[in-house]
């Protein structure tokens, strides 16, 4: 009985945790430790990889702090994921986030 309850709690955490969202990405100007691609979400918990695509350049990166608090912002990038995705220029750009 307890297996099968752990099993289902299991397989729909894991499915709400893949959902893929879309929206505008910012980035912050401080770096990451090292360079390290890092980002800030509101709900994903801190240590979880998601990946990022824009323009067809998708990269991984870890979340680390909370954020974006501005409306319609579904995440904030550290200046190496930006660069990675080739964001710096314009600012503000559209992304997938799974």
């Amino acid at each position: 009985m307890y297996r099968s309850v752990l099993t289902i709690f299991v397989a729909l955490t894991a499915a709400s945790a893949c959902e893929a969202e879309t929206g505008l990405a910012s980035y912050y100007g401080g770096r990451g430790h090292r360079g390290e691609m890092t980002c800030a979400h509101r709900t994903r918990p801190f240590g979880s990889i998601v990946t990022v695509t824009h323009a067809g350049q998708s990269i991984r990166c870890r979340v680390n702090d909370r954020g974006p608090f501005i409306r319609g912002r579904v995440i904030d990038v550290s200046l190496s994921a930006a660069r990675a995705l080739g964001m710096t220029r314009s600012g503000i750009v559209r992304v997938s986030v799974e």
